[in-house]
This record gives C-alpha cells, structure tokens and sequence, in this order.
C-alpha cells in the first residue's frame, strides 16, 4: 500500500485593489456608449444615407448575389447571414431594417424586393421565417462599384471579413429616402423626397458651386413623401432647408363623393406620412365618442391590394361636408405634423445640415468614388497594355523565343534569359512562359494588336480625365442624370399655401357652422322619377322665385312639387302604400335661373328603394296641416290624418288589399275635389270632406265604383280654386297591342265639363273609343297646360283643349308614357 504524495501548497492570491474616481468612471463609459451608439447605429453617414445595419444588409445581400434578376431567398438567411458576417446584434434588428427597406409606404425608392408579408401602416410583418427578398434596382446602384476599389473597406467585429464603410451610392439616398433614428442627447429625422427633383438639384450644385438655397428650391421645393398627400405651408420646409430644423403639415387626400344618390361622403385616397387607416378610424371613433366631431354617420375602411387606400366617411344629412373634413383635420391624424431634424454623420462626427450642405457632401462623394474608380481602371488597363505588349514582343520573334526557352536548363533560367534578350520585365516574362501554344496564330496577333490600340485609347481617355477636376464633375452629372431618368418616378405630394386649421376659440366658431343653413327651397319631382330641388332666393317684395325655362327639356314634366326648406322632413309616398322620410338637403341642387330636371337624380335611387315595381307617387310635406289624399287601383279612397305619423323612417299611410296599389297621392284641403279616372274611361269627382280623415294603418273607403274587368289609373285632388284651369287628358288604345306599340288616341277637355257626382259612384263617361280601342291607358287631370313626355323623358305632342268629354280621341304621332304639369 502506497501512501498518496502530499498536494502542492497553493499559491497566496494577491490583491489589487485600486480607487477610482465614480465620477470620471461614468462620464467616460456614458460617452463611450454615447458614440458607439451614434457612430454605429443610429445616424445615417451623410454620403450614402445609410445606417451600418443597412448598409451592411445590403453589402451582405450583394455578396449572397440577390439581384433583381435572380429568386428570392428566405428573409431568415439574409438575417443570419449579415448578423454572422458583419452586424454583431440581434435578428429583430436585422430583420426590422430588412422590412424597412422593402416597404414602399416607408422608402420613397425602397432597397429591398420583399415577397411576402412585409407588413403595413397598421399590422407589423410576417416572421422571418415566412417572407422572402432580395435586392431591388436602385439598391444595386447604391452598391455599384465596390470591386472597383471606389470606397474604402474596414475589418467587421471580429477581423474575420471586409465590409464597406460606406456604400458608392449612385444617388443622394439619404435625401431621396430619408431617415429616423435616435441616438444619445440627439436624433434625427429626416423626410423623403423626389429623386428626379434631387438629381435636379445636385447637377445644378455641380455646375453652379455658389448656387443659393433659393437656387436649389427651384429644383426641390419640398419633400416628396411615399404616401403622396398634400403639404400645407412652405414656410417651415424653407427653415429645415436653411438650417437644418424646421416643420411642415401634410394633410390627406380627401375627396367629396355621393357615396348612394342620397348620401354623400368624403372618401380619403391618400394619408399623411406613416399614418395608418386604422389610427385615422380610431380618433374620428373617440372624436365622435366624446362629442368633439359631430356630422359624421359611418367610417368604412375600403382599402384593398388591387384598389389601394380608400377610406369613406359618411356625412350625416343636413351637413356641410367642406365644414366637416376641416374638423377632421383639426382632430384627426388626417393632418400631421413632420418634424424635420437633419443629422448626419459627416467625418464620422454627427452635424446638422442644410439642403446645401446635404448636397454637397453628396457631391464630394461621388467625386471621389468616380475618381477612384477611373485611377483603378488606368492601373488596370496600365497592367493589361503591359502585358499585351510584351506577348506581342514574344509573337513577332517566337522562334527565338521558344529557342531560349528550349535550351535553358530550368525555368527560372528561362525567365533571367527572355528578361535579357529581349528586355521584358518579369511580369511580362511570367506571362509569356504561360503562353499556350494556340495563342501563336496570326490571328491572335491581330487581336493583341487590336486591344492594344483599344488600351491605349482608354488610357488616354482616363488619364485626360484625372487630370481635370470638371471633367469628372461632368461625367459625375451625367451620371446622376441616367440615374434619374432610370429610376425616377413623378412628384406623389402636391404643395399649397391652404390656411392653417383654426384653433383653440376660432375652432368653437368653426363647429357651430358644421351644419348647412335650413334656406327655403322648392322640390321636383318629374313624371320619369327625377327629383331635384332649387334653392329660392327671396326678391325685394321678400317672395321667392325662380326662372321658368322658356323651351322644353327632357323630364321637364312634374308630378308633384312642394315648397319646403332645406333641413325640413318630407316623405315620398310609393305606390306600395308606404311613405319614406327624407329631408332635401342631399337633393341635386339646381340654379333658379336653368331648372332643367334631366340634372338631378333618380328617386328610386336616391331612396335605395329595394323593390323595382314600387315608384313614388308624390312628395308631401309632414308638418303640413294639409291631410294626404290617396286613391288605389281598386277604387279605395283615404285621407290621412294629420299629426297621426309614426316617428319612424318609413311606415304605410294606408292598409292595401292583396293586388292592390296606389295610383296617386295628393296633399290638400278639406274643401278640394277628390278625382278618380278608370280604365274604362269613367271620370268621378266628389268633395274631399265627404271622406273622413283616418290613421295610418286604415284601409280607406269606397272611392269610385268600377265596372267588372276596369281598375283606378288615376286619382288626384284638385283646389277649388283652380277648377277652371284644370284640364282633363285621356289617352286610349287597345289592350290587345304591346304597350308603346300602338300610339292611341288621346283627348284634352275642360274639367268644368265633367258633373260631379257622389262618392262610390260610376262618375261619367270621359272618352269615346274608336274602332279597336277599349280602354284608358293613361290619364291625368291637372292645370293647364297639360306636358306630354316619352319613355325617355322627351316632349310629346297634345291635341288642343276643348274637346268634349265624352268625344273620341285623335291619334297621336308618337306614344306618350307619362304627363304633368309645368314648373312653376
């Protein structure tokens, strides 16, 4: 048994402890984090516009070969590959910036081809994982060159690889697609702008190096934003060109739309920069919530891939859309506000710049990238006319050539021989102990000779232009140019000097006028289902007015018209027995001077009627102390009382029986005359006070008693007063014929002809047929003159008044759909 050797004393540890002032110690490590975070991650270089973690994903993508031309790659790969290689932080980062680059909304001229989804406004992007990119165009440009010795390349974290400093850029990118970021105790905030506009502006710099700002703002006079809009006031864009600091106000592109023939809207196309759709449906939603924005109805968000944005708010009826959107942009983020602070790197020092200053440091740079770029091409094609030379040295005395070579005893002997013979250098020497023996032909003496002139004339070429500083200003110009013309697209932001949004007690003011004002104004409805209303401006004796038009028009026939007010409730009764509220505000407003009512809208359609049979018959007023006067196909009569409304938005005025329908509605008086017409061409008139007024959902009285096989075609109510201009129109045809086939026979005859009877009689005979006539297509009884209109709204012609009431009609030139009366 062996004993276990004792174990080596340990060795005592020594102490070393040394006092350190805690101040200094913090002020040294905050400033060494300071500008670590500056310098290398969250200011742009003012040469090529690019933070390192940008300028390293595109100098990675570029070595992974993701051209434009070439698939896409994992998005995942890209960030492994940039954060391996040359960015030693956290994917989240990488991947961020990567989105950044590839979103249009984001980068005027975006860097990165994202396929996938790179997110939007509103939502972030997809993982990784599941988006692919690859470099775009422009990004190639920006890094045109780099084998080309243009720029200066530096070790990456751990010594491992070679990175750019900064990239050639072939455009002022920091201008073009500007850039946000904050650093310690700074940050900056750049905006995008027009690369034609910008190209412009730094050709003009070169040609003319004491240009002014004001120079320059001819070529840029504002920023160009991704996301289009419109820039309210240059004064503060006019501040950050001159200084470096300013602000402006950018506002939505906003358009006032019927959204139906009823409702009109504001429909937003274009946002302000980086504003979402959904950010803008929230604060107008917590606006309305809190009572601070009234005169909207709905916000539907319509935005789509194919169509692009479209946002539509509903204005409520009754008010002023202009008055609402300039709400909407004291309230809303549908105006915002662009900070503008222009700090970059510039020597690796953060500065403060100007436009001037912006393009000039651009400038210098790219004068010195194409100056770099012509002294590597010379020494390269210096080294390729070398070595061209001396072949054409070894082709002319070949044989002697191959002779030395075949009697030196090893190469390096061969090589000291030629070097003597025939006075080559060693790299012309190395060269021609490669010759294979195809090159020996006489044709590859032409070639040499041929690329040796060509080498000359490039030599002499780069060399004239070295050797003068605006030669390489021109050919930088003209370089831009290209650029320009290539990826340039047009200005997206328009520019005005609109009023600034009023505030603080000038923005109550404005809120109390959201609403239109309630003016007086006179409804149309046309026998072809047109309304339209005119505004009556009061004359000097105070009564309303307007110009009755002296020819003809299409739809100029009315059937119904009534005095009202702009903001005041008035109902379209259907011949279905219902009545739809409305007010005319959102009716098409015609000039008094030309009321023509082809201009105005479709009620079916301005209503959203859902039924294609149902046709409004009249507009009545329902603060009238005039009861409604309703007669039906069936031969009903009613008198709606008045006051016995439903609150509703529509409701029935009168309880119909299956099959039957409403043939007219008219508002009068007790003491007017009520009139049905039949399809048998029986005429009945009766005093309306012999019906008793009834509600709503009553289904009337025994109006006029029909014969078997005839039906009510119309009904209306007539003033006592205007008895003796009221006119009585009847067309008949046969029922055996197509409609509008047969024209008729129509007759015009004085009302005073026709005897009144009682009510639920058979009334008097009102036509006479002629041979193959037997019934009424239409009537109608009104004041004269009585207007005749086609399926098409047209004028048709009918015979003169005076016939008597029970003669035949006379023929009629053309069919007649419809008849009414003049405006009035």
């Amino acid at each position: 048994m062996t004993r276990a050797k004792n174990p080596p004393a340990e060795e005592p540890i020594v102490e070393r402890i040394e006092d350190v002032d805690v101040a200094t110690e913090m002020q040294g490590s905050f400033l060494e984090y300071a500008y670590s975070v500056i310098y290398s991650r969250a200011l742009p270089d003012a040469r090529d516009g690019l933070k390192p973690v940008q300028r390293r994903i595109l100098f990675g993508m570029n070595e992974m070969g993701l051209r434009p031309d070439r698939g896409h790659v994992k998005s995942s790969r890209v960030v492994g590959e940039v954060m391996g290689k040359y960015h030693p932080h956290g994917d989240t980062a990488i991947y961020d910036t990567l989105v950044r680059m590839a979103q249009a909304f984001t980068l005027r001229v975006p860097l990165v081809d994202g396929h996938g989804n790179f997110g939007s406004l509103d939502d972030g992007p997809a993982a990784s994982r599941y988006t692919e990119a690859r470099l775009t165009a422009a990004a190639i440009a920006m890094n045109d060159g780099l084998d080309e010795d243009v720029v200066d390349f530096v070790p990456n974290y751990d010594n491992q690889f070679m990175q750019p400093a900064v990239l050639p850029a072939a455009y002022p990118n920091l201008l073009v697609n500007g850039a946000s970021g904050i650093a310690v105790g700074m940050a900056t905030n750049m905006a995008p702008h027009n690369l034609i506009e910008v190209v412009a502006a730094a050709r003009h710099l070169i040609a003319h190096p004491d240009a002014t700002l004001d120079d320059l703002m001819e070529f840029v006079p504002a920023p160009d934003l991704p996301s289009g809009g419109t820039i309210v006031g240059l004064a503060g864009i006019r501040d950050a060109y001159a200084t470096g600091r300013g602000s402006f106000k950018t506002r939505a592109k906003v358009s006032i739309e019927s959204i139906t023939a009823r409702k009109t809207g504001l429909v937003v196309t274009e946002l302000p920069y980086l504003v979402g759709p959904e950010k803008v449906i929230e604060k107008i939603k917590d606006g309305v919530n809190s009572k601070k924005i009234s005169g909207i109805s709905d916000v539907t968000d319509l935005t789509d891939r194919m169509n692009g944005l479209r946002l539509v708010i509903g204005i409520k009826t009754g008010f002023s859309p202009d008055a609402v959107l300039e709400q909407l942009y004291r309230l809303t983020p549908l105006e915002d506000s662009f900070n503008i602070n222009n700090v970059a790197l510039v020597n690796g020092g953060p500065q403060t710049l100007g436009l001037r200053e912006l393009l000039q440091v651009y400038v210098e740079h790219r004068i010195s990238v194409v100056t770099r770029r012509s002294q590597y091409r010379l020494a390269r094609r210096q080294e390729r006319l070398h070595l061209v030379e001396g072949l054409l040295i070894a082709i002319l005395d070949i044989d002697e050539v191959i002779q030395v070579i075949r009697s030196s005893d090893d190469t390096a002997a061969a090589r000291t021989r030629l070097m003597e013979v025939f006075d080559l250098s060693l790299v012309q020497t190395d060269y021609i102990l490669e010759l294979q023996l195809r090159r020996l032909t006489k044709f590859s003496r032409i070639e040499l000779e041929a690329e040796r002139d060509k080498l000359r004339a490039e030599i002499h070429e780069l060399e004239t232009l070295l050797a003068s500083r605006h030669r390489i200003e021109a050919l930088v110009s003209d370089e831009l140019a290209e650029i320009a013309e290539k990826y340039g697209t047009p200005r997206r932001t328009l520019l005005t000097d609109a009023r600034p949004i009023a505030t603080g007690a000038a923005a109550k003011r404005a809120a109390a006028i959201l609403e239109l004002a309630d003016v007086p104004c006179r409804v149309f409805l046309s026998v072809t289902g047109r309304i339209a209303r005119v505004d009556l401006a009061a004359t000097e004796n105070g009564a309303p007015t307007i110009t009755v038009p002296t020819r003809r028009s299409k739809h100029d026939a009315i059937l119904s018209t009534l005095e009202t007010s702009t903001r005041s409730e008035i109902g379209a009764v259907t011949n279905l027995g219902r009545l739809i509220r409305f007010t005319p505000v959102d009716v098409p407003m015609l000039p008094p001077t030309s009321v023509q009512l082809g201009a105005g809208v479709r009620i079916g359609d301005y209503l959203s009627l859902p039924n294609r049979d149902e046709k409004v018959l009249a507009i009545v007023s329902l603060d009238s102390d005039r009861s409604i006067a309703l007669g039906t196909k069936q031969g009903v009569v009613k008198r709606v009382a008045t006051g016995a409304y439903p609150n509703k938005p529509e409701f029935e005025v009168i309880g119909l029986k299956a099959g039957d329908e409403v043939v007219g509605a008219v508002q009068g008086d007790e003491g007017d005359e009520l009139v049905f017409v039949a399809s048998d061409a029986q005429l009945l008139h009766f005093p309306a006070a012999n019906v008793r007024p009834q509600g709503c959902p009553a289904g009337g009285m025994a109006g006029v008693k029909l014969t078997a096989g005839a039906h009510a075609i119309h009904f209306t109510s007539l003033p006592a007063d205007r008895l003796e201009q009221t006119v009585v129109v009847t067309i008949a045809a046969s029922n055996e014929t197509l409609l509008g086939v047969d024209t008729g026979s129509a007759k015009v005859s004085e009302f005073s002809e026709f005897p009144g009877k009682g009510r639920a009689t058979g009334g008097v005979r009102a036509q006479r047929f002629l041979k193959g006539e037997d019934a009424l297509h239409l009537a109608w009884v009104g004041p004269s003159p009585a207007l005749a209109v086609g399926a098409d709204g047209t004028a048709r012609q009918l015979p003169d008044s005076g016939a008597k009431r029970d003669a035949s009609g006379q023929p009629l030139e053309a069919h007649v759909a419809a008849i009414g009366t003049r405006i009035e």
